[in-house]
């Protein structure tokens, strides 16, 4: 989930429905249950047909890809199906080894996990020893990627800048901005190929549940980040008794009047909080950046150049919206500090090329365009289509209005990604009542303390209502998603976990990992430094 959407952006039963047996029937009542029973016996049957990955995939061999076919909707799975796009690399250990598949999904929603399985041909070293054990597998979620993708708007459109500045001046930008979420959401409607109304957590809960039985796996092995962490909880709601492993990373908080409203107003808060942690760490590293020794200086930097943006857009297309989108990879992720930084201070030094190409669009990339739409599209269409959203314009207004004052680093950018919401075209659900009493195995739980897209108290409630589980707790730390983070404490006690189902008698509260070394500006640095810094994440949109 995310701020300007959950992989951004942004962006979750009683115990009635936790099954006591094989499944149990969730929101709409037995017929999905027995749609989805059947749906992955005949998955059983048909397996994937493994083949070498597209070329525009671009996903190099030993990387396999295939298809799962699913029922569009699982109250009717004779009726019409799409096809669910998957991968995976094999496990590197012997026959006895093995363990099974380890499947993936890192978030959004509108997130793409068919990056996962490089973890295993790239040699990830914090993933080795699971590599052994495990099939890495990730895939496309119904209406993202290859998996029959949907759209709300022109992508072309969609990227196109610079956009108005998500902070209103007056009441007339407010109906501005109300008016283009009304078309968006009419446009998910046109452009979805009558798929909106089923593309919710529940149905892509059932698809996994089908995707683990064409995998020929009896239980779910599952790493969810973020919004996988919701994915993962209905998953563990619905099935119980289908889950052999699940690790629930960077934990969106489930509880049916969090879904999806109020958990968006609390990452308004505890983005903030992290944009303070990090302002605070450009500036101790003001010899590096030269923006400000305090973090008091920063934020004036930070307020002047989005005013100097907002009157002339820098390189005609970056203004406050697209340095919002850029600036928030700093609060979701340490990774990214020192890169966000970096470009700041170059802008400063008079490199308006680095700050157009790192926070503006690329109009000639139409494919990196279509896939940034498509995963706000599915992002709009889960959230939206999961949970009745209010429709009364005055609380939106107020709330944001109120929480602008103190927070206003994402408040009001978060308000319009979520507003079409409030006028959504096909009928809301209700949210799955997260819990499980009976059948479900041990879940481990791992979260940073100051994390800005789910806050830390997403992870206690999930620990609460999953008995038996585990939570590990990085202490004084908030990068988003910590099981792909170097801390050796949170790194042997996963592996433990996928490998042995040890989960340890009690809680545990790492350390922090080490804070990001600052990236010299070229600008300023000595002729023999070495550039700093490894492989940086795009934040989720």
């Amino acid at each position: 989930m995310g701020a300007t959407a959950l992989a951004a952006g942004l962006v979750v039963v009683p115990s009635a429905f936790a099954a006591t047996g094989s499944d149990g029937p969730g929101p709409g009542g037995n017929a999905e249950a027995r749609g989805v029973q059947a749906a992955a016996a005949r998955a059983a049957k048909e397996g994937v047909d493994w083949k070498d990955c597209p070329k525009d995939w671009d996903l190099a061999k030993p990387v396999q890809c295939g298809f799962v076919t699913v029922p569009v909707d699982y109250a009717d799975p004779g009726g019409r199906t799409i096809e669910i796009a998957v991968d995976r690399a094999k496990s590197t250990g012997g026959k006895k080894e093995r363990q099974g598949s380890l499947i993936y999904n890192p978030g959004g929603p509108g997130g793409s996990g068919l990056a996962f399985p490089t973890r295993i041909t790239q040699d990830n070293p914090l993933w080795k020893k699971t590599a052994k054990a495990y099939d890495f597998v990730g895939f496309d979620p119904r209406g993202v990627g290859h998996s029959s993708p949907i759209s709300c708007m022109d992508p072309q459109e969609y990227v196109k800048a610079p956009k108005q500045d998500p902070v209103p001046d007056d009441e007339a930008d407010k109906r501005a901005q109300r008016k283009l979420a009304k078309e968006y959401a009419q446009g998910c409607k046109e452009r979805s190929h009558g798929l909106l109304q089923h593309m919710t957590t529940p149905n892509t809960a059932r698809d996994l549940d089908v995707i683990r039985a064409a995998l020929g796996d009896k239980k779910l092995n599952y790493l969810g980040v973020s919004y996988g962490t919701y994915l993962g909880s209905v998953y563990g709601t619905l099935f119980p008794t289908h889950v052999r492993r699940m690790i629930v990373d960077s934990v969106v908080n489930p509880s049916r009047d969090q879904i999806w409203y109020q958990n968006n107003l609390d990452q308004d808060v505890a983005f903030q909080t992290r944009w303070e942690d990090w302002k605070k760490w450009v500036a101790e590293h003001d010899s590096t950046y030269g923006i400000g020794d305090t973090a008091a200086k920063v934020e004036t930097e930070w307020k002047k150049l989005r005013a100097e943006a907002k009157k002339k857009p820098v390189g005609g297309v970056v203004g406050p919206a697209e340095l919002l989108s850029f600036f928030q990879n700093a609060p979701y992720y340490d990774q990214m500090w020192a890169e966000v930084a970096k470009v700041w201070s170059a802008y400063r030094g008079g490199d308006e090329k680095a700050l157009v190409e790192a926070a503006g669009p690329d109009m000639d990339d139409k494919a990196g365009n279509a896939a940034s739409e498509n995963g706000n599209a599915v992002y709009t269409a889960v959230e939206c289509t999961d949970a009745k959203w209010p429709t009364n314009w005055e609380k939106w207004d107020r709330d944001s209005t109120r929480l602008h004052k103190k927070h206003p680093f994402l408040t009001w950018s978060n308000a319009w990604l979520n507003l079409p919401c409030a006028t959504w075209p096909v009928k809301q659900q209700r949210p799955v009542e997260v819990g499980a009493d009976k059948g479900l195995p041990h879940v481990l739980i791992t979260q940073a303390e100051r994390d800005a897209a789910t806050p830390y108290g997403g992870a206690l409630e999930v620990h609460k209502r999953f008995k038996g589980s585990r939570l590990i707790t990085e202490r004084d730390a908030g990068s988003h998603g910590i099981t792909n983070v170097e801390n050796d404490c949170i790194n042997k006690r996963v592996d433990a976990y996928l490998l042995k189902g040890t989960v340890g008698g009690k809680d545990v509260t790492c350390g922090p990992h080490k804070e990001p070394a600052p990236q010299l500006v070229p600008s300023l640095a000595q002729p023999d430094a070495q550039p700093g810094g490894a492989a940086l994440p795009k934040a989720p949109r």
